[in-house]
């Protein structure tokens, strides 16, 4: 049985020996073009003109494209209207306008520096504050509504009314944007890409060569990281690739420099959110207004998803009777923002999670007990704002164990202990949530293929529209596979995502990827495992098959009796039972079908807008944290002594690389709100684009103490043998490490708000004012 066993990642190895492969490590192939993008000087503005003459003249330099040379020049996941290469009006500064081929890496950096670009500059718009006053945004949401929120507030016995900013953050994956395009005959184009979302690589790729689809396709092997980043910007730079291939019947790559990939690619959208909230003495909240302004950069890429996420999440995991909440994405000129881990619900949660350590302070109650009072509940109170009943509902019982087992009660006594003494350290304490929507909130998107192969000596090779960008999807649809045919893991090989294997592909993205293509690929294995059985059944009721009788595979039996396991099919009636090799052969010698393919959707999905009501998602993935902090008095130094989390993963595929996930996306969450922090000039050129003055949690940041506990939970039958997404929700715990910074705060200063990032800068300016 391989479901629910720690089975190491198929790509751990090779990641620790440095064999695995990744887009820039490939072997340049005879004749291939070094790539290179060169970006505008301003923020805002037009260009007036391009002079690559003395570019032109280096040594190696082969071509310089712009605009003009593409078939076609927008792209977009939503709303195609970003440039693949600026021409006329300029969203953000070093967006890409100039594509450079070059024989080698030498030549192609000396020849960027001297392409000019003349532009005519405007005032650009910066600031979510400045996009709102000016009226200028990309999306408006159509509002969630449940209640009367005016009526509720008015006879609320507490208000408050205040809003919460959260920054950006760089996804800082290991590998930059990368492509190798090689084309083919008949015009036909490879694309070799670092992209969590083959199919609209293909698409864009396709579009801006004035070619067909059928004539494109991309390949992912594996990515050194995505996090979001690589959903919808992966696709223009492969573009650029594709473009330089085709113009001159060579391979081209392009690989980005961490600089450039951080200065031209898009981020974590910025928030500012406006509430008014009522609560009663007893911090029970009442009635929410909510007005979410997210900072969606120059274009429109994800981001009305993102804001629509947000929006879906606010709520936290907090009963709330009535809500209006609205959400605008504000057009300004930094770098158009994407997909980032969490996609916009972290950004709403952690508002309702900083909200509720704002009412404690008010009625003078510990937080945790608020949390406690407001928390959704079974049968009861548990309808949401966008009025999707939550069930099975395990929040109250997860409460309990993780306030135990973290012993929260005697931390608060210590807590409260320490801060008495002044020896310049100051201590916090917090309990947060994630209640994570598992599903693309666009319907179509939640949809999914698989491939699987059977070959004569019992191993199998499969292909999913699923990316593996480390987070071991292959490792888990490996086993799902294996336990399907009774098999070990080290038997199925997951192959390359290909878009001529799997088409019209969904992104890896929203959690959702081992849910999606593993139900598929379970879905081709049982087509195979039928087709089996029923040969099996005849061949053991002594039907004969030779070259006159051939096997008819129409059977409309019960067949569940026919077991595959332990390299064994078994007839539990009969006790017949034969290796599944000498099944295999059998087979094929009697012409019965080894291969599978299968097309999955999720079943029961459908949000109505208009009525806000219906299933935005699929289930829920739950989780709680309490984390203890420690915080230096004169230097602002930040440190997080402990942190218990506790997951509702359903029952786990394979908890070793859940385990990964929750801790991993608890760190990046805690770096998102500490001291991840995008600095940009005044003329929006940002300043923290490399691994030297962008600031990522390292091993000293990590909590002292590190405790990850799962629930056991098998009630989940919505997703592929009863299991959960991990990916993204436990992002959202990392929050409770500010929550616990607020906690700390307010045991020395008045005025315990601050904004997010809660830097050690902003920690120390805010301790400065201690009454």
């Amino acid at each position: 049985m391989s479901i629910g066993k720690n089975i190491i990642h198929d790509s751990s190895r090779g990641h620790v020996t440095g064999t695995s492969v990744f887009v820039d490590d490939r072997a340049a192939i005879t004749g291939e073009i070094q790539v290179g993008v060169v970006g505008v000087p301003v923020a805002a503005g037009r260009i007036k003109s391009i002079n690559s003459k003395r570019a032109e003249l280096v040594e190696g330099i082969i071509g310089v494209f712009t605009a003009a040379d593409l078939q076609h020049n927008q792209w977009g996941a939503i709303v195609k209207n970003q440039p693949i290469l600026v021409s006329d009006v300029i969203g953000y500064i070093h967006e890409p306008a100039v594509v450079i081929a070059a024989e080698n890496r030498i030549a192609l950096e000396k020849a960027k520096k001297l392409i000019e670009i003349e532009c005519d500059e405007v005032k650009p718009t910066f600031s979510i504050d400045e996009a709102i006053k000016n009226e200028d945004f990309l999306y408006e949401a159509t509002p969630f509504v449940q209640g009367d929120v005016d009526k509720a507030l008015s006879n609320s016995e507490h208000r408050l009314k205040q809003s919460f900013e959260c920054g950006g953050q760089e996804h800082f994956y290991l590998e930059s944007q990368a492509t190798i395009a090689i084309p083919l005959e008949n015009g036909q184009m490879e694309l070799h890409s670092s992209s969590q979302h083959p199919s609209e690589t293909q698409h864009v790729v396709a579009q801006a060569l004035g070619l067909p689809y059928h004539h494109v396709t991309c390949i992912v092997k594996r990515m050194g990281g995505g996090f979001g980043g690589k959903e919808s910007q992966a696709a223009p730079f492969a573009a650029m690739a594709g473009l330089v291939a085709q113009k001159f019947n060579r391979p081209a790559r392009i690989a980005l420099s961490k600089d450039d990939d951080m200065m031209m690619t898009g981020k974590r959208h910025p928030f500012k959110n406006f509430y008014e909230v009522g609560f009663d003495s007893k911090g029970k909240i009442t009635a929410l207004k909510a007005d979410l302004f997210s900072d969606a950069g120059a274009y429109a890429d994800l981001s009305s998803s993102i804001m629509e996420r947000a929006m879906f999440h606010i709520d936290s995991a907090y009963y709330i009777p009535d809500v209006l909440i609205t959400g605008k994405c504000c057009k300004t000129n930094n770098h158009s923002n994407t997909a980032f881990r969490g996609f916009g619900g972290p950004q709403g949660a952690l508002t309702m999670e900083d909200l509720i350590e704002d009412i404690a302070k008010v009625v003078g109650i510990d937080a945790s007990e608020v949390r406690k009072i407001n928390l959704y509940g079974q049968g009861i109170n548990n309808r949401t704002p966008y009025g999707q009943i939550i069930d099975h509902n395990p929040l109250k019982e997860m409460t309990e164990k993780i306030l135990k087992d973290s012993q929260y009660s005697k931390l608060r006594k210590e807590v409260e202990e320490f801060n008495k003494i002044k020896n310049g350290k100051v201590r916090g304490l917090a309990l947060s949530y994630t209640k994570f929507g598992i599903a693309f909130t666009a319907k179509f998107l939640n949809q999914g293929s698989a491939l699987v192969n059977l070959h004569l000596d019992g191993t199998i090779q499969a292909s999913t529209g699923a990316t593996e960008m480390g987070q071991g999807v292959n490792t888990k649809i490996q086993q799902i596979i294996a336990h399907a045919f009774g098999i070990s893991p080290e038997s199925v090989q997951l192959m390359a995502t290909s878009t001529e294997k799997n088409h019209n592909t969904s992104p890896t993205a929203a959690s959702s990827g081992s849910d999606i293509n593993g139900a598929a690929a379970l879905k081709a294995c049982e087509k195979i495992k039928k087709r089996l059985c029923v040969f099996l059944h005849k061949h053991w009721s002594g039907e004969v098959f030779n070259d006159v009788k051939e096997i008819e595979l129409d059977f409309e039996g019960d067949l569940s009796h026919i077991e595959f396991r332990d390299g064994l099919v078994v007839d539990t009636n009969s006790k017949n039972e034969i290796k599944l090799t000498e099944a295999i052969k059998m087979a094929y010698l009697n012409r019965v079908s080894l291969g599978g393919y299968a097309h999955f959707k999720t079943e029961n999905l459908g949000f109505d807008k208009s009525k806000c009501e219906g299933r935005a998602f699929n289930y829920f993935t739950n989780g709680a944290a309490v984390c203890l902090v420690e915080i230096d008095e004169y230097t602002g130094e930040l440190k997080v002594l402990k942190t218990d989390i506790l997951m509702d993963l359903g029952r786990p595929l394979n908890p070793g690389i859940d385990k990964g996930q929750v801790t991993g996306a608890f760190i990046q969450g805690m770096g998102w709100v500490t001291h991840e922090n995008l600095f940009y000039s005044d003329k929006g050129v940002l300043l923290s684009h490399s691994p030297t003055t962008y600031k990522i949690p390292n091993i000293q940041d990590t909590p002292r103490e590190f405790n990850v506990e799962f629930i056991e939970n098998h009630e989940n039958q919505q997703a592929v043998h009863r299991s959960k997404a991990v990916g993204e929700p436990p992002f959202l715990l990392g929050g409770t490490v500010f929550c616990a910074i607020k906690d700390a705060l307010r045991y020395r200063v008045a005025d315990n708000r601050i904004t997010s990032p809660a830097t050690n800068e902003k920690i120390i300016m805010k301790l400065q004012k201690a009454t």
